[in-house]
């Protein structure tokens, strides 16, 4: 396509025949003249700053066009790497970023005009950015306001049901003293604060900075504090509020902090900034508390989409993303545009007022003038089980959530009232092609012939008579019951992971058990807990086990499969991945089980004793049990399709090594693709096992002696070493069949490895072919993982990992002879799968139970009130259905980061007690000549890297400094450095 543009040395106007300037759009912009300046200007962002500062060199219109500051805004937030130094204008401070020698900064020039061009869409985004809103504040008095409000009146009035005002809450802070930007800026002004702007990023800018950018900026949508980290980087700030009597009850304070979602936020914002239209994350409440300013709030009930509004619900993971205009944008622009019957309920908020807004409330706030204020969102007994049905897996319930019957196409209300499913059979599994469902507002309608209408949202898909409500009830008849809750993706914009849910849940029954017939509902929601424990039913009817009682109705832990303590059992159904996987789970546990009595391990002795094992079917309406002890192939899996293997008629047919060969093929694959194994997703396996008594080790983490602590970490150390001592089965008999080959890439091209070679050769080739493979998505993966893990090292990423995993596993000699064997692997020891039981020991004199403090949270001792010392003693390691074959220092990253939590010296306690070889001293591969294939630290670096797990996410959350690394041989020495001076640890 030919451009045509101009020559920009063109400064002067050109006049027509009329002597009138002659438009300059066509000349300057060629066939790109066809693009309205809206869609220029968002292409525009997607360039980089570099390539729009020459684009600005091609024509008067570029020129304008590329000189804009919302543009150079955009384009500095999208490539700033965190902390960001505003340097006057967005322009030079993109600039600065990119470091440029000091001749290729701007020089202070006379601005350009160019007469004969004119844009309404640059003048509105200009105008936006100047406009002054002191006489924008409007109080329609929608919004009751109240003084002192009683827990009670509250609570009837008002929780869970609308928005109110309140005055008084916030009389006897400190913070409405000491919080104005004069007092923050003496004793804040070097800390870091997260700002609030439209990107994935999260971006630092010291408070002096920030007040600074505040006084001069004239930014349409100016970028304000908002800041859920404050309590840490200024813990002061906390003890200048406390939380209202109103809002005390908050069930996501059980959890520890470091899995508590994000759920209080420091505001600080100049004029014209503020929040866009949202819904608050998870449906939960809020409040909002002002100490300066003023605040112009708009809001409208759940299912009500705010014109110019678009709600994106993902269907694979119910992913629920929201695009709308800025805040000001929408008050000049839609607001004028909506007939009063369609008008938000809006009120200007006040210095010391409280704002509650109720779960599911779509609101929108406009900073006035300069505002600092607090907010904290929060689960209580009015809105948990709206919060659990936002957890749980889908997307049609979650649009119906915000979006109404905006979320339904024609008919499939009748669809889920005629067959009480909340989907249609053939929307469960939808076109994995079709990622996104796009839900829009209809047009404002300027008069509701039904008064009760209020917006006529029906009118809009042809649903006649059915209105929205936001009703637990009406809104669960949206889900897709039938979904497996524990197998499903999970979206990445849930405030909390699966296992945090779980554990949220778990805490909760154990903790609170006056709530469980609510935590029971909420559990029903998010986890389709009342399907479950019917299956637990008849596996325990079939095996003559006592039925579950009430409080044995919820599964325990936060594993990926659903395993319920009943009686002196515990009963395990395997889900993780779909049932294929499963089948390989329960497989190789058996075969290990079995594997493990042949050879007499002492590791026998501390792993739950199996008492029966099966398949639960569900078919024709009812179940059927049948045992099975993982050898063969049962009739009803032979009859299922679902199998991408053939399998020989071995004693344990799914049992490592055809689930090596298993991951190998699953391996880069996307998670939506696992997992779904059609018509065979009524068959569950399971296996009962002896319950052990005691408690697990995460319930005593924070209490448990130092001396405990470290008896801990030798335990582990003496049961890995059991542990990888016991022998492997031959992959030759399930492997390979004669003939077969297996594809390896290795030193730049693929081997074929022929199935005639040793075993051993065997078992590396596919274990680097799987590490291989994970390799080639990985930087999108880590971008997807996103925050904490640094951007600048997911960039040096592909740098840091080797180009073929056999260099550093160090395995190959002449491509043909393996150095070391592969062991067993566990891959799951993890603070919910140690048990500890108790154990008393001295007597003392003296009554009460105590503890002493000691260093890192750990006490010395504990005593009973009759004096007694006792203290905890691990007795058996849980959960063996991630039982792989591979390299042994793969157990360690479990171990020293989820366990130990990185402490070192329990490391080094764990490796004392291990006393196994990891590796080799000296390359036996004379093209290696690179040293850090010598490093233990390195191998292990690299496998957190290449996990299938976030275990970078881990890595950060520990070690918060790390964040700042300048490579991953930096984080590589602080994790892992010790294991290089492992005596033992080379052969």
């Amino acid at each position: 396509m030919e451009l045509n543009f101009e020559s920009t040395r063109s400064e002067l106007p050109s006049e027509s025949a009329g002597g009138m300037p002659k438009d300059r759009r066509r000349e300057a912009l060629g066939n790109l003249c066809a693009l309205p300046d809206e869609i220029l200007c968002a292409i525009l962002i997607y360039l980089t700053p570099l390539d729009v500062a020459r684009l600005s060199c091609v024509s008067s219109v570029m020129y304008i066009l590329c000189n804009e500051e919302p543009l150079w805004m955009s384009l500095c937030l999208n490539n700033v790497n965190r902390h960001i130094e505003y340097k006057g204008s967005w322009k030079k401070t993109a600039l600065h970023q990119l470091d440029l020698p000091n001749e290729y900064h701007e020089d202070c020039k006379k601005s350009l005009h160019f007469d004969g061009f004119n844009s309404l869409f640059l003048y509105r985004r200009l105008y936006r950015c100047y406009t002054s809103l002191n006489g924008f504040s409007f109080d329609s008095g929608t919004v009751e306001r109240k003084e002192n409000i009683n827990l009670e009146e509250f609570q009837i009035e008002y929780d869970g049901r609308k928005p109110v005002l309140i005055s008084g809450l916030a009389d006897n802070w400190p913070a409405r003293k000491s919080w104005t930007t004069e007092q923050l800026l003496v004793k804040y002004g070097d800390a870091k604060f997260r700002l609030s702007q439209r990107s994935s990023q999260k971006i630092t800018m010291n408070f002096k900075d920030y007040l600074s950018y505040m006084q001069i900026q004239h930014d349409e949508d100016p970028l304000y504090i908002f800041d859920e980290k404050f309590g840490d980087n200024a813990p002061e700030l906390l003890e200048d509020y406390i939380v209202s009597h109103l809002f005390q009850e908050d069930y996501f304070d059980i959890l520890d902090s470091e899995k508590r979602p994000p759920f209080r936020w420091l505001i600080i914002g100049p004029e014209r900034s503020g929040a866009s239209w949202h819904v608050d994350p998870a449906l939960t409440s809020a409040w909002n508390t002002l100490i300066c300013g003023r605040k112009r709030w708009a809001l409208y009930p759940p299912g009500r989409v705010p014109l110019g509004v678009t709600v994106h619900v993902n269907e694979e993971d119910g992913d629920v993303n929201i695009e709308g205009p800025s805040s000001l944008q929408w008050w000049l622009d839609f607001y004028p545009l909506l007939p009063d019957s369609d008008k938000p309920i809006e009120c200007t908020q006040l210095p010391g007022e409280t704002i509650y807004v109720p779960s599911g409330w779509w609101h929108c706030v406009l900073n006035l003038e300069t505002t600092i204020a607090v907010t904290q969102n929060f689960v209580n007994s009015k809105n948990f089980e709206f919060v659990c049905l936002d957890m749980a897996p889908g997307y049609r319930h979650k649009g119906v959530c915000r979006a109404g019957v905006l979320a339904l196409d024609e008919g499939s209300f009748e669809d889920v009232k005629k067959n009480g499913l909340c989907l249609d059979n053939n929307l469960s599994y939808s076109d994995p092609t079709r990622k996104e469902k796009r839900l829009r507002i209809c047009q404002p309608i300027e008069e509701s012939k039904n008064e009760n209408d209020s917006n006529g949202l029906s009118k809009c898909h042809g649903l006649g008579s059915l209105e929205f409500s936001y009703d637990i009830n009406f809104l669960a008849m949206f889900l897709d019951k039938e979904r497996d809750h524990y197998n499903t993706l999970w979206g990445s914009g849930n405030c909390i992971g699966q296992r945090e849910m779980r554990e949220w849940l778990w805490k909760l029954w154990l903790g609170r058990p006056g709530l469980r017939d609510l935590i029971w509902k909420g559990a029903c929601l998010a986890l389709n807990a009342g399907k479950w424990f019917e299956r637990v039913g008849e596996i325990c009817a079939f095996h003559g086990l006592p039925s579950p009682t009430h409080d044995e109705k919820l599964p325990v832990g936060t594993g990926s499969n659903p395993v319920y303590l009943v009686a002196d059992y515990a009963i395990k159904i395997f889900v993780e991945d779909g049932l294929e996987a499963s089948l390989y789970g329960l497989g190789t546990e058996l075969e290990f089980y079995s594997l493990l009595h042949k050879v007499n391990s002492p590791l026998k002795n501390y792993i739950p004793g199996v008492l029966a094992s099966g398949i639960l079917l569900f078919e024709n309406g009812s179940y059927t049990v049948l045992p099975w002890d993982g050898k063969g192939i049962p009739e009803v899996i032979a009859n299922c399709s679902f199998t991408s293997m053939k399998h020989k008629k071995i004693d344990y047919p799914f049992g490592v090594w055809s689930k090596k060969q298993f991951e190998y093929q699953n391996a880069g694959m996307s998670p939506y693709k696992l997992g779904n194994s059609g018509e065979c997703s009524l068959i569950w396996p399971y296996v009962v096992t002896k319950r052990c008594r005691g408690k697990i080790f995460a319930e005593l983490r924070d209490t448990l002696p130092w001396e405990d602590a470290l008896n801990l970490a030798s335990f582990l150390g003496e049961q890995l070493h059991n542990l990888h001592l016991v022998p492997c089965p031959s992959s030759n008999a399930s492997l390979l069949t004669e003939g077969e080959k297996i594809e390896l890439l290795h030193d730049n091209r693929f081997l074929e490895i022929a199935a005639d070679k040793i075993h051993i050769t065997a078992e590396w080739n596919l274990f680097i072919s799987t590490l291989n493979r994970k390799r080639k998505d990985l930087s999108d993966r880590l971008t997807k993982w996103g925050d904490p893990i640094p951007r600048k090292l997911i960039e040096k990423v592909a740098e840091y990992i080797p180009h073929d995993s056999a260099e550093f596993l160090d395995i190959f000699e002449n491509e043909k002879e393996v150095c070391k064997s592969c062991t067993w692997v566990h891959s799951d020891v993890m603070d919910d799968n140690i048990y500890m039981t108790q154990c008393f020991s001295d007597s003392f004199s003296g009554g009460s139970t105590y503890s002493l403090p000691a260093e890192d949270g750990y006490v010395n001792c504990y005593r009973s009130s009759s004096g007694q010392k006792y203290s905890w003693h691990p007795s058996h390691i849980l959960d063996f259905s991630n039982l792989s074959i591979g390299d042994p220092i793969l157990d360690l990253i479990p171990i020293h980061l989820d366990v130990f939590r990185g402490d070192t010296r329990l490391l080094k306690q764990f490796l004392k007690s291990y006393g196994l070889a990891l590796g080799r001293r000296k390359s036996l591969n004379e093209l290696v000549e690179d040293n850090r294939f010598h490093r233990l630290s390195y191998r292990t670096m690299c496998y957190c890297i290449l996990h299938d797990e976030n275990i970078l996410g881990a890595i950060f959350s520990l070690w918060k400094e790390l964040r700042m690394a300048k490579s991953w041989e930096e984080v590589e020495e602080t994790v892992w450095g010790d294991l290089n001076d492992y005596a033992a640890g080379f052969s």
